[in-house]
């Protein structure tokens, strides 16, 4: 006697509703594009600012603080 696992209910029901949507889901409302455009583009445009500095920094030996 086999005991077959079946999906919970409404399972496929979703599953179909959410395959039959060809707009990207992350990208929904207005406000959306912030999170998920805007707010990465900022820190990666930071991230590269500072990396780019650093390096100007250290091939030109400005930038240093006190000591030797």
């Amino acid at each position: 006697m086999a005991h077959e696992i079946g999906a919970p209910d409404g399972v496929f029901s979703r599953q179909k509703q959410f395959q039959a949507i060809h707009k990207l889901t992350h990208l929904k409302g207005p406000h959306d594009r912030v999170s998920s455009v805007i707010i990465p583009g900022i820190l990666m445009a930071t991230c590269f600012t500072l990396v780019g500095r650093g390096i100007y920094h250290l091939a030109t030996g400005t930038g240093l603080k006190g000591g030797a």
